[in-house]
């Protein structure tokens, strides 16, 4: 089952099904979706984070009964749902954190990449396993190949090894690693406390430049960098900044 719990502006997204290492099923693949939309689309949620239980992340998509076999429009129905996972996290105006344990295989895997950030145990293991089964993994291709070079996110793919948390942190994948599940809790908490923290709307800007400047060319970037400027001194933002700034060096200096 998918669980959601709120604790003041954070909302956890648990994949919970143990006996299954968290693999999702037709209903979960739904109801993760559905989490996804209505915890992005809640103005008082700032950070959604997104974990397993018992041990492991998930081990992706239950091809027994994650549904859509044997004819085309029930695969389209599935693989629609499936796929939808990854245009909300892409699109979410809120930041979304993975925290992975154990093992983020397949489509827990694509999962894990999908979030803006991943916390990780060294005991972590990921791959795409797809590939082991003979087909290929077809989402987390595109995943992948947008957020690592293309020999290595190749070789991911093609092989479906299993790979350990540490490789993938050496390849700029993972944000924080960590030596165990109790050093992990520790380094979410501090880690969404700071997202917290930051302005909402500033966090939510800087999304969406950053996902647009992947796909342009450096000098239109710059120029939506320039407008983006204008707009926020326009704004009395960058005033409202200074002032603030001005008074925490003031109260440093009565200390």
């Amino acid at each position: 089952m998918i669980r959601v719990s709120r604790d003041g502006k954070l909302s956890r997204i648990i994949i919970d099904r143990p006996d299954r290492r968290n693999a999702l099923n037709w209903d979960m693949i739904g109801a993760l979706g559905d989490a996804i939309a209505e915890s992005d689309a809640d103005p008082d949620c700032h950070c959604i984070v997104i974990k397993g239980t018992s041990g492991h992340f998930c081990a992706g998509r239950d091809l027994d009964a994650a549904g859509g076999a044997g004819a085309l429009v029930p695969a389209l129905e599935a693989d629609t749902a499936w796929t939808r996972i990854f245009h909300l996290l892409h699109r979410a105006s809120t930041p979304t954190v993975a925290v992975v344990e154990g093992y983020a295989v397949a489509g827990g895997f694509t999962l894990a990449m999908g979030c803006d950030f991943v916390l990780a145990e060294k005991g972590a293991r990921f791959g795409a396993m797809e590939m082991q089964n003979g087909f290929p993994a077809a989402i987390n291709t595109p995943v992948l190949s947008k957020l690592v070079g293309p020999r290595l996110a190749l070789e991911l793919l093609v092989f479906g090894d299993l790979v350990d948390a540490e490789r993938l942190y050496g390849m700029g994948l993972i944000n924080r690693l960590v030596a165990d599940a109790a050093a992990l809790a520790e380094t979410e908490a501090a880690f969404v406390s700071r997202l917290l923290e930051r302005d909402p709307h500033a966090v939510t800007l800087t999304k969406e430049s950053h996902r647009a400047t992947v796909n342009m060319p450096l000098d239109d970037a710059l120029a939506m960098g320039k407008q983006l400027n204008t707009l926020i001194a326009a704004s009395g933002r960058l005033e409202e900044a200074a002032q603030s700034f001005a008074a925490k060096q003031k109260a440093r200096k009565k200390k």
